[in-house]
């Protein structure tokens, strides 16, 4: 792997640890702010209202800025608003941190995708892209039962404070090696914008929406979900985390070699298993030893998805693969700020907490029908040339 390559992978590995541990110390936050569990899950939810917004707006403001100086600028956005985190004195000041921190990671993974899969060779984009996301990966397995060790034995702000050194860390990386490039684009912005006239382009981002709420909406509320449903102590929290991140590393090597394979067939046939093992997650979560199996399942699984779904919008995208990913970012945020708000919903005034896995392989098999869709579309067979 290039150096440039490894310094990205460890910025995703911390902006990922930066994400997605709030699920581990959410009950350590919504105590330490004197709020409930299901407030605090919308800090999840103003998270991914920053990636919603920033996806597209920062993408279009940037879209001529040398990428080196780009990149340098966002992971410094991202470790101011870490540390603000860490030293939000209340509840609407770390609503509004985490919303900061989210503002700049759907452009930064836009980028570094598509600087990635430019370089790799023709019919293995999904593995370059598998490759680049082993820092989600590892953010999953290492960086979130890490981040929720510390918060548990330090506190939650320590948690944040790691987060913005490491990155900041991985920033220094990153000017060391990665080469000078060229801004992504070059046209006009409103040219940028057209290639979202394509159907093809739209269902591919819809597809990572709706396909994705379901499994995020049960990860926001994983750690209760062990602890109050499964009968876990809080002390075993880091260690499930870590089966479901290792199942997530082996799910993002499987979904890219199979999606060079068969690309749409591979995630239709993904997702379905994925509704099925979280319909299945509601049936047995009360034994602690079938909830472990199922944590490594699902987090196989979730992360298999996601090298296809980058590719799919990547192929469909055309002359704007960088707008087209941050903008796919966005979509998948919606999914993480609708799961934050649904989670509430329904643990507050629904069937109740354990139901999320339920409610979760219904969201999955939405995303299914899209991908059944795209599918079919894809088979049509090509319209017959024009006579002369």
């Amino acid at each position: 792997m290039p150096l440039f390559v490894f310094s990205l992978m460890l910025v995703v590995f911390g902006l990922t640890t930066g994400e997605f541990v709030i699920a581990g110390i959410l009950p350590d936050v919504a105590a330490d702010l004197a709020v409930s569990v299901p407030d605090a899950g919308l800090l999840v939810t103003a998270y991914a209202l920053g990636m919603i917004v920033g996806g597209p707006v920062v993408t279009v403001l940037t879209a001529r800025l040398a990428r080196k100086p780009l990149i340098a600028g966002l992971v410094a956005v991202s470790v101011l608003a870490n540390l603000g985190s860490a030293l939000a004195g209340n509840y609407a000041v770390l609503l509004v941190s985490r919303f900061a921190a989210g503002l700049v990671v759907a452009t930064f993974f836009a980028v570094a995708i598509a600087t990635a899969v430019s370089m790799a060779a023709a019919g293995r984009q999904a593995s370059t892209v598998a490759k680049l996301t082993l820092g989600m990966n590892l953010g999953i397995i290492l960086g979130t039962p890490i981040g929720t060790f510390i918060g548990q034995h330090l506190g939650w702000r320590a948690t944040f404070a790691t987060v913005a050194a490491f990155t900041f860390a991985a920033l220094l990386l990153v000017l060391r090696h990665l080469p000078a490039q060229p801004a992504a684009a070059t046209g006009s912005v409103l040219g940028e914008l057209r290639v979202f006239a394509r159907r093809d382009l739209r269902l591919a981002i819809a597809l990572t929406a709706v396909g994705n709420v379901g499994i995020v909406t049960v990860f926001t509320y994983i750690a209760p979900l062990l602890t109050d449903v499964s009968g876990f102590s809080a002390a075993a929290v880091p260690g499930l985390l870590l089966v479901y991140g290792t199942g997530a590393v082996v799910g993002n090597f499987l979904g890219g070699w199979l999606s060079d394979k068969a690309l749409m067939p591979s995630l239709a046939g993904l997702l379905a298993v994925l509704a099925g093992t979280l319909a299945l997650f509601w049936l047995v979560s009360g034994n602690q030893v079938a909830a472990a199996i199922m944590t490594f399942a699902i987090g196989v699984l979730a992360f298999a998805i996601i090298p296809g779904m980058q590719t799919r919008v990547l192929t469909t995208a055309g002359t704007a693969p960088t707008l087209a990913v941050a903008v796919n970012a966005s979509g998948f945020q919606v999914a993480a700020a609708f799961a934050g708000w649904l989670g509430g919903q329904v643990i507050s005034g629904g069937p109740g907490l354990r139901s999320i896995y339920l409610v979760g392989a219904l969201l999955t098999g939405a995303g299914l029908l899209i991908a059944l869709y795209g599918l079919r579309r894809d088979r049509r067979p090509a319209p017959a040339p024009a006579r002369t």
